[in-house]
């Protein structure tokens, strides 16, 4: 299990005030860096087991397939020649191929609605309510939709 840490954080609620001179208000709040909003939605009893499964298998195939945006230049290795090692590296791009084909058919299967929640909070790490401001839709209704997309993809791997 990953460390909890202590970090200061503005508060989305929190408004800075430009004319205001002085400090601004800030909480301090307890993070675990290391729990998707997923796995903090479960460890309180709101996803079921196979809800649980299916976030976390979609979020493999995200990584997998390498569709998260990269923030420097890759400096992996080139391909080996096709003399030595050549076969390892073409299993890794299939396996990276299929991860890519897994994750589209997945929000495929979750539909058109249902996508953009399972893409913002189980991919991208974003909170339920950042995710329910951007899409523009009333608060607390992200857990809903988000556990029907959840139940969408169970369907879809086979958890659930």
């Amino acid at each position: 299990m990953t460390a909890r840490r202590l970090e200061t954080r503005l508060h989305p609620d929190d408004r800075i005030d430009p004319g205001k001179a002085g400090p601004q208000v800030m909480r301090h709040v307890t993070v675990n860096a290391g729990e998707s909003p997923i796995a903090w939605l479960a460890s309180r009893g709101l996803l079921t087991a196979a809800q649980l499964g299916a976030g976390e298998r979609l979020r493999c195939d995200y990584e997998r397939a390498g569709l998260s945006a990269r923030v420097t230049m890759r400096w992996d290795a080139a391909p080996p020649g096709k003399s030595r090692g050549g076969a390892r590296a073409s299993d890794a791009s299939l396996a990276r191929i299929d991860a890519h084909r897994r994750f589209h058919a997945a929000l495929d299967a979750a539909g058109p609605g249902l996508a953009d929640i399972c893409w913002r909070v189980i991919c991208a790490g974003e909170g339920i309510g950042g995710a329910e401001k951007a899409l523009g839709w009333p608060a607390r209704s992200g857990k809903l939709v988000l556990g029907l997309a959840l139940d969408r993809l169970a369907r879809f791997y086979g958890t659930g």
